[in-house]
């Protein structure tokens, strides 16, 4: 694919203007990133570790006797450090997604796209994909010097190298991933002992293929024309969103230049057209040609440029974490009112989110009239409707329940005996509900029946429901 500006063939038209000709069905050349150093390469490491630290090693930690992560797919219960959820919690993931939506929101209005850029998991695998090519084949004029010759023993060792690792990295991914839905260590064992399931090990490999091909393959391509956030972060950025930016005031008129030269009075700025900032650039682009939705925010092309400015003698900042207001304006305003709504709206939603969790009580009732019976029966001086009664178990502990029926007259209920409830255990019992004839008043009743663990009064859950007489 040609992503390049085109020059109009016209001399009449203007220099500023370009076309840009996007061809889906051509393939991109290949990009060879040129290494480099600096604080926001420092920065993508530390940002990095912590979260490949966190991922391999959350499925191996122990809670009370359980992984400390595990989707139990098949049991239908997904264990969260202390807590479990059951399918009925799925609002929780509703409004997780949400919670992460305006976060998201939040954090591009202020700084632009930095969670693309240092800790988003497409950024940090490639890295590490890009990390095992500079080991073994060197870096971006030996990469390329080593595809253009021909395939000799240094060529050979050098490319198998970079596929072990790489494949290395995609198996532990992989294993670590699918640990998540399986107990890691049962994992672990049945993967060298060859005694997986079918369908464990089909998405064992489906993994460790997916993660292959995509940090060692695909890599920019997923950002260009898969993630979509790159399609609607535009809508979110103003002027005084921090984002990489290249200074044109400063850099133009841009040319090579020696070291010393009076530049500035042959009417050039301080841009010397090295390109080391494209050479960088992970997703090969020219940062100097303005915002592009491709661009992820990280850094590299500062660190590339703030390295040639040093070894020219100019200052830094020449492309550098700004806002447009701030090149223009030379002031940014941090507090405005789209970052104040975001940000009110986070605060909001977080704050309920906690509250609602803290407060979730594990267990769940509910009580349906059957209907195989007559709507309600009449027994001498009392009236009785039958329901069938569901007490669900959701906390990590076995429970008896005392089931209570609360509403304006005097409801007994019969046909309950209390037992043991265990974990995860959805207990469903006929019972029966009576009252008094005479203290009917009309034909349909709200009642709400109780369930309260006998060793913890907190919990405790309702049903609402009505009480049908004649």
């Amino acid at each position: 694919m040609s992503d390049k500006p085109a020059k109009s063939a016209s001399s009449s038209s203007s220099k500023d203007a370009s076309i840009r000709y996007v061809n889906l069905y051509e393939a991109d050349d290949k990009i060879y990133i040129r290494r480099i150093t600096g604080f926001y390469q420092r920065l993508r490491r530390y940002t990095g570790i912590p979260l490949m630290l966190g991922f391999l090693l959350m499925p191996w930690l122990v809670i009370d006797g359980r992984p400390a992560m595990l989707f139990d797919l098949p049991e239908r219960k997904f264990h969260v450090l202390w807590l479990t959820f059951w399918p009925q919690d799925a609002m929780y993931l509703a409004w997780l997604l949400v919670i992460s939506a305006f976060l998201l929101f939040t954090v591009t209005v202020l700084v632009g796209r930095v969670w693309c850029g240092f800790t988003c998991p497409q950024t940090v695998w490639t890295q590490m994909f890009i990390w095992a090519e500079f080991v073994c084949e060197g870096d971006r004029n030996k990469r390329i010097k080593l595809d253009a010759q021909p395939w000799n023993f240094e060529k050979i060792w050098r490319k198998s190298a970079k596929q072990a690792i790489w494949i290395a990295i995609s198996l532990v991914t992989s294993l670590t991933f699918i640990g998540y839905f399986t107990p890691i260590r049962e994992l672990i064992v049945g993967f060298f002992t060859i005694d997986l399931g079918l369908a464990t090990a089909f998405w064992v490999f489906f993994f460790l293929i997916a993660t292959y091909m995509n940090a060692g393959f695909m890599r920019e391509q997923f950002c260009k024309y898969i993630c979509p956030y790159a399609r609607f972060q535009a809508v979110m950025y103003d002027k005084d969103t921090l984002t990489v930016s290249y200074n044109p005031l400063r850099g133009e008129k841009r040319g090579p230049r020696k070291s010393g030269d009076d530049y500035k009075a042959q009417g050039m700025g301080d841009c010397i057209d090295c390109s080391w900032c494209v050479q960088v650039c992970p997703v090969d682009i020219d940062i100097r040609d303005g915002l592009q939705a491709e661009c992820i925010d990280c850094g590299l092309c500062v660190d590339a440029c703030n390295s040639v400015m040093d070894k020219m003698g100019y200052e830094r900042g020449l492309i550098s974490f700004t806002t447009e207001d701030a090149i223009h304006n030379g002031k940014t305003k941090v507090f405005r009112p789209r970052l104040l709504g975001y940000g009110l709206m986070l605060s909001i939603m977080m704050g309920l989110f906690v509250y609602s969790i803290a407060t979730r009580v594990p267990v769940g009732v509910e009580a349906q009239r059957d209907r195989g019976v007559q709507m309600y029966r009449v027994a001498g001086d009392r009236i009785i409707n039958v329901y069938t009664l569901k007490i669900s178990n959701m906390d990590r502990q076995t429970h008896v329940y005392d089931v209570t029926i609360e509403g304006p007259h005097k409801f007994g209920i019969d046909g309950y005996r209390p037992i043991p409830v265990v974990e995860g255990e959805v207990l469903v019992v006929p019972v029966r509900v009576e009252v008094k004839k005479a203290d009917l008043k009309k034909k349909k009743t709200e009642i709400r029946i109780r369930a309260r663990a006998r060793d913890n009064a907190e919990i405790t859950a309702f049903h609402e429901t009505t009480f049908i007489g004649p």
